[in-house]
């Protein structure tokens, strides 16, 4: 019920907001276009980090705050030795919705990628930098760290918040 509750919720604050998205085509934003996109943002943010805790608090598995706003099963993850630019990194994830769906079928997967080179969700670039080879780690992610307001235009939708399953390969 607390899942149903949640993505209510979020489906709830994503229709309310009637808010410019982006520029008009050829044009820019305001200032006062700026200002409500910001709150919009740091207001949903807000939001998604509650649910998000009141979701880990029904669940049995233990989860811990980064420092770049997600959350992990592993404690301490980010304070581990980090991996620098250009190293390479071959790597898998799975996407979940906050009811355990699974997203995609397939894996999306990456092989020999140089960190800092590539254009990967934010939270899955930075989760890379700490992750041992073989691992597999669960990274519960707010939505301005997944696919943000546009969506994966396929079957993630705007202000989704994600579950996301990352291995290194």
């Amino acid at each position: 019920m607390k899942k149903i509750v949640f993505i209510l919720m979020v489906a709830q604050i994503s229709c309310k907001q009637n808010s410019q998205a982006h520029p008009p085509v050829g044009g820019v934003l305001s200032q006062n276009d700026l200002s409500v996109s910001r709150e919009r943002m740091k207001n949903l943010n807000t939001l998604e980090r509650n649910q998000i805790q009141q979701w880990i608090g029904g669940q049995t598995e233990k989860f811990y705050p980064t420092k770049l706003n997600y959350w992990v099963n592993i404690e301490d993850y980010d304070k581990r030795e980090k991996r620098q630019d250009n190293s390479l990194i071959s790597y898998q994830y799975d996407l979940y919705d906050f009811d355990q769906i699974k997203i995609y079928e397939q894996p999306i997967e990456r092989k020999e990628v140089k960190l800092g080179h590539f254009d990967e969700l934010k939270a899955v670039e930075d989760a890379l930098r700490y992750i041992r080879d073989g691992e597999v780690v669960t990274l519960l992610v707010p939505s301005s760290l997944a696919y943000g307001t546009y969506g994966d235009e396929k079957k993630i939708d705007n202000d989704v918040p994600l579950i996301i399953k990352l291995k290194a390969l």
